[in-house]
């Protein structure tokens, strides 16, 4: 269940991944790279399944597959940053180039990701994406807290 914009929770705080690729193997190489952890992660084949995890799960961060069919990574940050608090999206493409970087910047995104994954490259964006959720997060609850 979505927690309330600015409010914190336990679950809130534990970093949680959706990885959106028609790709099996983009799944399962995620599932290598952050298997070990306690994050929680998540993985939907296409847009209308995303839609709805985003919708009903406290999502962090969203790694999107570049092409996904019927849609594409650009009407999955649309539909992120209609939240109170979005999830920090991550571009994945194998032709992950200069291009889909600065578009993906320039339109919202959070990071690109070229595959095949490297590890240390998933684990570093997904942190990063990570803090940026949580302490975006933040700031609603400070400003609240100022007003009174």
């Amino acid at each position: 269940m979505r927690n309330r914009p600015g409010i914190a929770s336990n679950t809130a705080q534990s970093l949680t991944v959706l990885s959106i690729s028609p790709i099996e193997q983009d799944h399962c190489s995620l599932q290598e790279i952050m298997g070990h952890s306690s994050w929680r992660t998540f993985t939907a084949r296409h847009l209308a399944g995303a839609r709805d995890l985003i919708r009903y799960e406290d999502i962090a961060v969203v790694l999107c597959e570049q092409h996904l069919g019927h849609g594409s990574w650009i009407d999955v940050l649309d539909h992120c940053n209609e939240l109170p608090q979005p999830p920090s999206v991550v571009v994945t493409s194998r032709l992950a180039d200069d291009r889909l970087w600065a578009e993906a910047l320039n339109l919202g995104a959070w990071d690109v990701l070229a595959k095949p994954f490297d590890r240390n490259e998933v684990l570093r964006s997904v942190k990063a994406a990570w803090q940026h959720w949580f302490d975006h997060g933040k700031m609603p609850l400070a400003l609240m807290k100022s007003a009174s």
